[in-house]
């Protein structure tokens, strides 16, 4: 394998068997210094271009990481969601505390409000929130409309009813509320305008 020759300056050196003068060997040197300084510069460059691509690298390994940590848990979080929501509808289907009412149906309802509340605070520190939408905007990000109802008592476009909640996993959408949204009354026809 040959090596291959170092990059010459612009001007070629002078016969080494003639003697240099003095301004010919500045000129040689300061072509040299010349030249590596440009290759200094030039390596300078690609080595900056190196780091900031190793640096992009790192910083979406890292971002990837991150994300594997705090979504990885997303199925199995819309599962617990199902459970909680189960949960909610089984406390709703039991009578509230009326009178007349056996102490036993007081006692479970209860005692599920209590499981329910410690449910939600253990989702809640695990980053899985639960949004009432009942009274807020209409908001398709985290809202499904089911229905459009007509309302004189909610501003059109609020969301007056709601079927589920909204669930988040760490600011990220697991389960849309599903919602009825309110209306401004339609106008019914009256005979005034006929003749």
């Amino acid at each position: 394998m040959q090596e291959q020759p170092a990059a010459e300056p612009d001007a070629a050196p002078p016969d080494l068997g003639q003697e240099l003068t003095l301004d010919q060997m500045m000129q040689i040197a300061t072509d040299r210094i010349t030249a590596l300084e440009a290759e200094a510069v030039e390596m300078k460059e690609r080595w900056m271009r190196a780091e900031a691509e190793n640096a992009n690298v790192r910083a979406r390994a890292r971002k990837d990481v991150d994300d594997t940590r705090q979504y990885a848990v997303q199925k199995f979080a819309t599962d617990v969601v199902e459970a909680a929501e189960n949960l909610r509808r089984g406390i709703a289907s039991l009578p509230q505390g009326e009178e007349g009412l056996p102490d036993i149906l007081i006692k479970v309802r209860e005692g599920l409000e209590g499981v329910e509340r410690s449910f939600i605070g253990t989702l809640e520190r695990n980053g899985i929130k639960r949004d009432d939408p009942v009274g807020q905007p209409f908001d398709p990000n985290l809202h499904q409309a089911m229905a459009e109802q007509d309302s004189d008592l909610h501003a059109p476009g609020t969301v007056m009813q709601a079927w589920s909640s909204a669930w988040t996993l760490n600011g990220r959408l697991l389960r849309p509320a599903m919602v009825v949204v309110a209306k401004a009354p339609t106008a019914e026809l009256t005979g005034s305008g006929q003749g």
